[in-house]
């Protein structure tokens, strides 16, 4: 009867297993192949040897250390800046009942909103014209400041730009995330916690963190994996070229190298893909670990 059961398992698995080794482990093979394929010529299906290279130039590429330095900032400023924020909100969304549904539905609008759609918002807010310095440089100019470039401008000013807007894309799904997981907490404890007469600080920091820690550290995982994704940030901020513009990111040098003005490239664009896989999978590896240690402490 187990054996059974067993072959009707695998039987009803078997459909997704097949879906997942079709479009996923197998690419991942095939990208690992073309990493190790020297100088591989994509229209003869030609290489001259298999070694290391790619990975060498890669590394040694400035526009490659450009988006790895782009990205890492973005991961780095973006992640607990969204989830920060997200938390706050959710808490201040979780004391109001009678338009906590309305402002729910307010603050998750970004997120179905098409991503180029708020980049040419950004733009308007932000970029320089012929006509206008933007709406941003005029509030500068009100409080007595001088305008600044914000999308061809100074380094510093085009990743503030681009920070902003990743933490205004996410943060509405760590919204509704945070909000619903606020919402199923036991409401006993907060009543047994205000007849102890415990301070409110208290009561978030012992009980409301403690309690919604597996979906924040969830958030934080899935934040990390998306930001490290992150291009289409970037390219409606500044265009296709990314490079000229000095703000490319890790996804966007391997879309290049595989279509961009520099493409044709795949040897070179798998060994990048690599990199940025084993980038992602330390952090995710490291992450779970913390996750794990905190919920057994607190077991």
């Amino acid at each position: 009867m187990i054996e059974q059961n067993n072959k009707k398992a695998w039987l009803y698995l078997l459909p997704a297993i097949i879906f997942l080794g079709i479009f996923m482990i197998y690419p991942l093979f095939d990208v690992f192949i073309y990493s190790l394929e020297e100088e591989y010529n994509f229209a003869s299906q030609s290489s001259t040897g298999t070694g290391l290279f790619n990975f060498s130039y890669v590394l040694h590429d400035p526009y490659f250390i450009q988006a790895l330095k782009n990205t890492f900032i973005l991961v780095i400023i973006t992640v607990p800046l969204s989830t920060g924020l997200a938390l706050l909100i959710s808490v201040g969304l979780n004391s109001i009942t009678k338009l906590r549904d309305f402002l729910q539905t307010v603050f998750f609008l970004p997120y179905v909103t098409n991503t180029l759609a708020v980049g040419l918002v950004f733009m308007i807010l932000f970029k320089k014209t012929a006509y206008s310095d933007g709406l941003i440089n005029l509030l500068i100019n009100a409080f007595g400041g001088s305008s600044i470039d914000f999308i061809d401008g100074p380094y510093w000013a085009k990743m503030m730009v681009l920070c902003i807007y990743t933490v205004w894309i996410v943060m509405p799904f760590k919204i509704l995330i945070l909000t619903s997981a606020l919402a199923s907490v036991n409401q006993d404890y907060y009543k047994a916690a205000k007849i102890d007469g415990t301070s409110k600080l208290r009561i978030f920091t012992k009980i409301t963190l403690p309690m919604i820690s597996p979906m924040i550290f969830y958030l934080i995982i899935t934040g990390f994996i998306g930001a490290f994704k992150a291009y289409s940030d970037a390219v409606a901020l500044f265009g296709t070229d990314l490079n000229a513009a000095g703000m490319n990111t890790i996804v966007g040098y391997i879309y290049d190298m595989l279509y961009g003005n520099s493409g044709g490239y795949p040897s070179y664009a798998s060994a990048a893909a690599l990199i940025l896989f084993a980038i992602v999978l330390t952090i995710t590896c490291i992450n779970l670990l913390i996750s794990g240690k905190n919920n057994a402490a607190r077991g």
